[in-house]
């Protein structure tokens, strides 16, 4: 398929998506009410439930599956691994392990900056490390050790929190968050996520050129003047930035950055570089169409976006590393 009618679709499909997420909820407003609140005004309570409840959570689900399917998409060139996804750096787990921090001091009552500046705390610690080991090591699998080092003990330190938590409630809300969700977002969330996530991005796409080299392997790559060390900095950093920015704001949502690219590469010419694009648009639709889904999925009772990903995700990981078996043999 060609890319621009790809990439054309993908944003109509998100134009799509983002106006039936500020349509679908418990309160139910005609299109011509909710526009009308959103732009112009209106009754007070329309305005309330429109701007400060519904228009923040559909402008995160697209800013944060847009960051999950780019890394994905990026993660897999770079690696050159198909199962590899934005967890598999340590960045969410890290970033997690900080807003889990939080709830445990009981900070997060304080402020509602105090969860996703914890949560960033945490993300900043995994880019340090990061950046530091793709400086001074060349190997991508020291680099996947490490996340996985890094994620394995951002897990365990949350499960001592919640072990010696004391208080039941606590550890309801740490565990309620780290479920992944979208609502009960404000504004103040998007513009937390909204520079830290355009960083990210211009990072990622500012490594286009070069995962496309790495496809002919790395000294094929250096060869044509790619340097692999800025190349490491830049995707660590970028899917850091993305990763780190969503998990402040939004908690644990997995397996977008899986997903997503596998979904759209058989509809572009399969190289890494011009994949970036339709698979942040991708994650930006599947996102968005996750959380409608969990609104009206269970009507008494909204299930986490995190949840639902994870149900999807899960099965098509299963599959992906079973048909690379196949294909080994």
């Amino acid at each position: 398929m060609n890319t621009l009618r790809l990439n054309a679709g993908l944003s109509a499909a998100v134009i799509v998506l983002l106006a039936l997420s500020l349509l679908v909820g418990p309160a139910r407003f005609g299109p011509l009410d909710s526009l009308r609140a959103l732009i112009a005004g209106g009754d007070e309570a329309t305005i309330i439930i429109m701007r400060e409840i519904r228009l923040p959570r559909a402008l995160l689900g697209v800013l944060i599956g847009f960051s999950l399917g780019a890394s994905g998409a990026v993660l897999q060139g770079f690696l050159r691994n198909p199962l590899a996804e934005p967890g598999i750096i340590g960045v969410s787990a890290t970033a997690s392990l900080g807003a889990v921090i939080v709830f445990y001091s009981g900070m997060a009552g304080a402020s509602i900056l105090a969860l996703p500046a914890g949560a960033l705390a945490g993300a900043l610690v995994a880019v340090l490390i990061l950046m530091a080991i793709a400086a001074r090591h060349g190997s991508t699998l020291t680099l996947i050790l490490s996340g996985v080092a890094l994620s394995s003990l951002a897990g365990a330190l949350t499960s001592l929190a919640l072990n010696l938590s004391p208080n039941p409630f606590a550890s309801y809300e740490i565990i309620f968050w780290l479920l992944g969700s979208l609502k009960d977002r404000s504004m103040v969330h998007v513009w937390i996520a909204l520079p830290l996530m355009l960083a990210g991005w211009a990072m990622l796409f500012a490594s286009a050129r070069a995962l496309d080299a790495l496809t002919l392997g790395e000294e094929s790559a250096s060869s044509l003047g790619i340097g692999m060390g800025r190349t490491r900095l830049m995707v660590v950093g970028g899917v850091a930035l993305c990763v780190g920015a969503a998990t402040a704001v939004a908690g644990a949502i997995g397996f977008v950055g899986l997903v997503v690219p596998h979904l759209v590469r058989p509809l572009t010419d399969r190289m890494p570089g011009s994949l970036i694009l339709p698979a942040g648009l991708g994650g930006a639709a599947l996102l968005l169409a996750a959380d409608v889904a969990c609104r009206v999925a269970i009507p008494a009772r909204e299930l986490n976006v995190g949840v639902l990903t994870a149900l999807i995700g899960a099965p098509f990981f299963l599959w992906l590393v079973a048909r690379a078996r196949r294909e080994a043999f």
